[in-house]
């Protein structure tokens, strides 16, 4: 199969001998929308710059449909940067930023102007196309942005954090029109960006990177339902983590043995022999509060070994929603929200409960050493 985009054990090691990227591997179809997602120094934006030829490749292999690029230099690759701060040049009009990029490549001014004229169109940014950057708000800037870099039609888009200078309201409204226009033209996007919620909303599948490493590559609902690592479990979403050791794993269920005795959680994706450290992973959307005068019987009847007592502590209602504040016999602290409705007048603050949860929904995650 052709990819538009292959990473083989992609390696990045600086001057001074750290390692910025290891061994990163990736093979992105025609048409997907990638996210680099991780914290700050973990070598997404490495990663990127090394797509785009501005830092060059220690180890490894780079492919273009197909064609080994390591070596090409930035105007040569088939791929074009939209940077966060957008590096609009403020003494040109829009129409001769979008221009820019065609006049390089030496394109005759008619076949340039058609196609400026049509992503202006398309970007809507015609009317304001004789006018300069620094006089057009920070979603037009980010227009400008966005047509001069696909104007050359480039195989792949790079975008690095282009969101992060808008602020909430624009940032969310220029999401939507980003992800339409991605699907619209087909073009490849590898996106990279330190917010949770943007690579979740945007991307086909996300990237999970953590010093220099591929934690997890997979889609947003797989990765925020089924993380593979603990890292990735603490990083997104807000999971609940229950240490313990592997007691038997039965088909697709394991049990195991922890502080608050055996509890039953999906198998982990690995083989683990018996006694394996673990942990099990339970995103707040999987836990269901109950007041403590509900029959014990009843809980174990629908969730099996996997009721625990709690105290809750806090609640407080926003809009239709409730924010339930736990703390579990260890003293670690949970939160989790749910519908008012379902927990108006049952609940109370400053009282003992139980929280629970289905097998399925809980995640077992091995561990090498220490705890979770």
């Amino acid at each position: 199969m052709a990819y538009d985009l292959q990473l083989s054990h992609i390696g990045k090691v600086y001057d001074n001998g750290t390692p910025a990227v290891i061994d990163f591997n990736l093979d992105v179809e025609k048409g997907e929308f990638i996210a680099f997602l991780g914290p700050s120094g973990c070598g997404k934006t490495t990663t990127l710059r090394m797509i785009a030829g501005f830092e060059s490749i220690t180890s490894g292999d780079l492919l273009i449909r197909g064609r080994r690029i390591n070596d090409m230099l930035p105007e040569q690759r088939p791929t074009s940067m939209i940077f966060q701060n957008y590096a609009l040049f403020p003494h040109m009009t829009v129409r001769q930023n979008v221009m820019f990029g065609l006049e390089v490549k030496k394109l005759p001014t008619a076949e340039a102007s058609r196609k400026v004229d049509r992503i202006l169109d398309k970007l809507g940014l015609a009317e304001v196309a004789n006018i300069r950057p620094t006089r057009l708000s920070g979603g037009q800037r980010q227009r400008i942005a966005l047509a001069r870099s696909l104007v050359v039609e480039p195989d792949i888009l790079l975008l690095d954090e282009p969101l992060g200078a808008l602020d909430a309201n624009l940032r969310k409204s220029i999401q939507n029109e980003l992800k339409l226009l991605q699907r619209d033209l087909g073009i490849t996007f590898v996106f990279v960006t330190h917010a949770q919620s943007e690579a979740l909303a945007l991307s086909d599948r996300i990237v999970v990177m953590n010093a220099g490493k591929v934690e997890q590559i997979s889609p947003p609902r797989e990765l925020y339902t089924r993380p593979q690592s603990i890292f990735v479990a603490r990083f997104i979403g807000a999971n609940t983590l229950i240490d313990g050791t592997i007691q038997s794993v039965d088909g697709e269920t394991a049990t195991l043995d922890t502080p608050f005795g055996l509890l039953v959680a999906q198998a982990p994706t690995a083989v683990v022999g018996p006694a394996a450290p673990a942990a099990i992973v339970l995103p707040a959307e999987a836990l269901q509060v109950y007041p403590s005068g509900t029959p014990d019987a009843e809980l174990r009847a629908k969730y099996g070994r996997n009721v625990i007592p709690c105290r809750i502590e806090r609640l407080q209602v926003i809009g239709h929603m409730m924010q339930i504040a736990l703390t579990l016999p260890s003293g670690e602290a949970v939160a989790l929200e749910g519908h008012a409705e379902k927990y108006l007048g049952r609940l109370e603050a400053a009282t003992d409960g139980h929280v629970a949860w289905n097998a399925a929904d809980a995640t077992t995650i091995p561990r090498q050493g220490g705890r979770a």
